[in-house]
C-alpha cells in the first residue's frame, strides 16, 4: 500500500503530460499561462490575506479569543465539550495554520491519545476554515452576497463540531 500511495503523484503527473501530448496541447505553454494566472490570482488576494493575519493577531493578543470562550462555556458545559477545545473551534473558522498550532500545543500539554487530543482531530477532519475560504475563494472570482452561503457553513461548521463531539464519545469513550 504504501509503494502505491508513493507513486500516485509521478503517475498523476506523467498521466497528465501523457494526456496532453495525446490532445496535442503545447504543455510547456499552457503551464506558463497557468503560473501566470496563478500569481495574477495571488496579488488579487493577497490584501484578504494580510487582512485575515491581522484579524487573527488582534483575537488571540487581544484577548477577544479568551473572551469568545468564557462567554460560550455555559453551553459547552450543557453538551460536556472541553473548554480546551473552544478556542480551536474559533481559530479554525479563520486560519487552518493558526488552528494547527493550537492543535498541536493541545496535544503538548494532554497527548493526542488524549479524548481532548482525539476530539479536536477528529473536530479537524470535520469542520473547515469558513472565513478564510469565502474570503479567498469569493474574492477570486468577485464574489461579494455571501449571506446564504456563510450562514450554511457556519451552521455545517456547528454540526462538525457537534458531530466531532459525539462520534469521539462513541468511538473512544
Amino acid at each position: 500500500m504504501i509503494f502505491i500511495s508513493e507513486l500516485i503523484m509521478p503517475l498523476a503527473f506523467v498521466g497528465i503530460i501523457l494526456y496532453g501530448y495525446s490532445k496535442n496541447v503545447d504543455i510547456y505553454e499552457t503551464f506558463i499561462d497557468g503560473a501566470k494566472n496563478g500569481v495574477k490570482i495571488v496579488f488579487q488576494i493577497f490584501p484578504t490575506l494580510i487582512g485575515l493575519m491581522v484579524a487573527i493577531g488582534i483575537l488571540r493578543e487581544s484577548g477577544a479569543l479568551d473572551f469568545l470562550c468564557k462567554l460560550i462555556t455555559p453551553f459547552t458545559k450543557i453538551l460536556g465539550f472541553p473548554n480546551e477545545a473552544v478556542p480551536l473551534t474559533f481559530m479554525r473558522l479563520v486560519s487552518s495554520s493558526a488552528s494547527t498550532g493550537l492543535l498541536l500545543d493541545i496535544f503538548k500539554k494532554y497527548g493526542p491519545d488524549s479524548f481532548i487530543g482525539r476530539l479536536v482531530s477528529v473536530m479537524m477532519c470535520c469542520t473547515e476554515t469558513v472565513f478564510y475560504t469565502i474570503s479567498i475563494y469569493f474574492m477570486s472570482v468577485k464574489i461579494k452576497k455571501i449571506r446564504y452561503t456563510l450562514k450554511g457553513a457556519l451552521l455545517a461548521n456547528l454540526c462538525g463540531i457537534i458531530a466531532s463531539l459525539y462520534i469521539t464519545k462513541i468511538i473512544f469513550g
